[in-house]
């Protein structure tokens, strides 16, 4: 009878555990789909477009969450370094590259695949369109071409030793036409004729730069015209396209020479210009030629400071316009060009304005904290935000709108936000919300804001229930008068988590700058805007209508689907994502922001776990294993 009644209570426990099993297995949710890619991973990235591609021994994955096979696989250069793999901002493209250059010479063999991540599609590979050997390999936006440079396997003797350039159309993934850069078998000593830089491709030509100087070529490969002009790193043609800027890096690799070419060839200054660092942005303007450099600062006691320096050049002559240059004390953080002149912005601290001719706009340069995390033009005037303080100024005078500036307290991210219907500024800090009348500057504590884990705000928005903030753990709203309407905490699972968030809508915004930068300047250039388009500081989906448009104006397939995407409803309008401690493990909550209730839960059974999320579309990539990744729809 012992024995039975043993035998009974081991029945019954086995029986709760399965129970319990069971039921914990019920909480957690299963993948909406599930992808087993054979070898193991290495890293992950999400995209833009919503895709995440998976690096893995073999090659590279692609994953579209709607999907339930990869978009592509790649594995026909073997595993990637992490160097070997270049996403290409604002577009759905992958440079895949292999192989390093040893000069005109070639030594060693080089490869290029380019692949369309939206689509699935490899556009372009250099093993299987007969290149021997890649020197450079550029997209080239908005007109959505790629430029390849280098050797090839097919012709004759001579052509096979001959530098090549080859345009094709990345819509089509055909070849628009091609020509070599020297004749093929030309008699004599053979001349360096590799690239040495970015291609600019303009509407009726292609220009090259090379170690024997610029070549321009008609897009049907005839000859236009050749200069000696060598080692041009970029360049920027203005909107007529009949007058070129060449950005040159001399020697030492510490300062920058501008030339200028006619549509012709024609050098169209007497000497070309030496600019003190590296040029970080190029403006032209009717009044003459704006260029931001940057000046690496000298080590030792006497060693000069690093700092930015703005020049105005005369587009004409290329003479320096100004007797004086403004002072920067640092480095140029944001550049805005006005109509009455140049505003700037130092990262160390500071704002100016300096006319186009050179005379000084603001009565003294304004003094601010470090690191202007926020320059926007409101009403009153320019706001800034540093991690030290806040004020509005009037871009006329320089003077402070607010008779003296909000301080608080240094800190790594500062909320801030527009309240329209009590028509005052709002700003997180300090472990408090002060609130700044937009009339009279009047400042007054709305409300304390003590967030678990010492951490700070770093996102503020008025909804219909009132104001919102949110930081990695914590989510709060708040009644307009200040009285709380929930707080929500959800602790963190550990320091040592290896998961990130990769926001959507902060990734919008990086593209629409890049984009804009490789539309109008070349990769060197870095543009910020124009001050007067800033008025999207209080507007939840502005940066992303701006991305949708900017992807509409550029034709294809896959630009269309990304234009699409962002004129959708982000997942992150109404709901937060974070990675918390749940009663089962580490996992993933989605909690209502008007609320604070979780409308979501996913375990994701991993300590540590590494995921990724897209914000934007609302889907969670968990690696589950080395070889599987799990994808979770969270709109649901």
């Amino acid at each position: 009878m012992k024995t039975l009644l043993i035998q009974f209570k081991s029945l019954v426990l086995v029986a709760l555990l399965v129970s319990a099993t069971f039921a914990n297995a019920q909480k957690a949710e299963a993948p909406s789909q599930s992808y087993d890619l054979g070898a193991k991973i290495n890293e992950m990235t999400l995209t833009i477009g919503g895709v995440l591609v998976v690096a893995t021994n073999d090659g590279l994955v692609g994953i579209k969450p709607t999907e339930s096979q990869p978009v592509f696989t790649f594995n026909n250069f073997g595993k990637l370094k992490p160097e070997e793999t270049n996403f290409i901002p604002g577009s759905p493209y992958i440079v895949v590259s292999q192989g390093a250059t040893s000069g005109f010479a070639g030594l060693s063999k080089t490869k290029r695949a380019v692949i369309d991540y939206v689509q699935g599609k490899v556009i372009f590979n250099s093993d299987d369109d007969s290149w021997n050997q890649i020197y450079t390999c550029n997209v080239m936006l908005p007109q959505n071409k790629l430029v390849v440079s280098g050797i090839q396997k097919i012709g004759d003797k001579f052509e096979k030793m001959t530098p090549k350039v080859a345009v094709y159309d990345l819509n089509t993934s055909k070849l628009d036409y091609s020509f070599f850069l020297d004749k093929p078998g030309r008699v004599g000593i053979a001349k360096d004729f590799s690239v040495t830089g970015t291609p600019l491709l303009l509407k009726n030509s292609l220009i090259i730069p090379t170690a024997q100087g610029l070549i321009a070529k008609s897009h049907s490969g005839e000859d236009l015209w050749q200069t000696k002009i060598k080692g041009v790193n970029w360049m920027v043609a203005d909107e007529t396209e009949k007058e070129i800027y060449g950005f040159e890096t001399t020697t030492n690799g510490k300062n920058t020479r501008i030339h200028k070419i006619g549509s012709n060839g024609a050098e169209l200054w007497e000497d070309d210009r030496k600019v003190k660092g590296i040029v970080t942005n190029f403006e032209i303007l009717p009044q003459g030629l704006a260029v931001v450099s940057d000046v690496a600062g000298g080590t030792g006691a006497l060693g000069a400071k690093s700092e930015s320096k703005i020049t105005m050049f005369s587009a004409a002559t290329g003479e320096d316009l100004w007797d004086k240059a403004p002072k920067t004390k640092g480095y140029v953080q944001h550049f805005y060009i006005m109509e009455d002149g140049i505003l700037f912005g130092i990262e160390s601290g500071g704002i100016n304005k300096i006319s186009f001719d050179g005379k000084p706009l603001f009565k003294k340069p304004l003094k601010t904290g470090e690191n202007i995390m926020v320059m926007a033009h409101t009403p009153q005037g320019l706001l800034y935000i540093t991690g030290e303080d806040a004020n509005i100024v009037n871009l006329e005078t320089g003077e402070e709108v607010w008779g003296k500036p909000l301080k608080y307290k240094r800190a790594a991210s500062v909320a801030s936000t527009f309240d329209a219907k009590n028509d005052r500024y709002l700003i997180a800090a300090d472990g408090k919300i002060m609130a700044v009348d937009a009339n009279s500057g009047e400042v007054s504590d709305l409300a304390k804001c003590d967030f678990e884990e010492k951490e700070d705000p770093n996102h503020m928005e008025i909804r219909d229930t009132g104001i919102f903030l949110s930081s990695s753990q914590n989510m709060t709203s708040l009644a307009f008068d200040g009285n709380e309407n929930y707080h929500t905490y959800h602790k963190s699972p550990g320091r040592s988590t290896f998961g990130k968030i990769v926001g959507g809508i902060t990734a919008v915004a990086s593209t629409a700058m890049t984009v804009s930068m490789s539309m109008k300047a070349g990769a060197n250039r870095s543009a910020f805007g124009s001050v007067n388009d800033l008025d999207s500081y209080n507007d939840y989906g502005k940066e992303a209508k701006r991305a949708a448009d900017m992807f509409a104006g550029i034709a294809g397939a896959s630009f269309d689907y990304l234009s699409t995407r962002f004129k959708s409803t982000a997942a992150t309008e109404n709901a937060q994502f974070i990675l918390t401690k749940l009663d089962n493990g580490v996992g993933l909550v989605k909690v209502n922001k008007d609320t604070g209730n979780t409308d979501k839960e996913i375990v994701l059974n991993d300590k540590k776990p590494e995921y990724e999320v897209d914000e934007f579309g609302g889907f969670l990539f968990y690696k589950a294993n080395d070889k599987t990744i799990y994808a979770y729809n969270l709109n649901n």
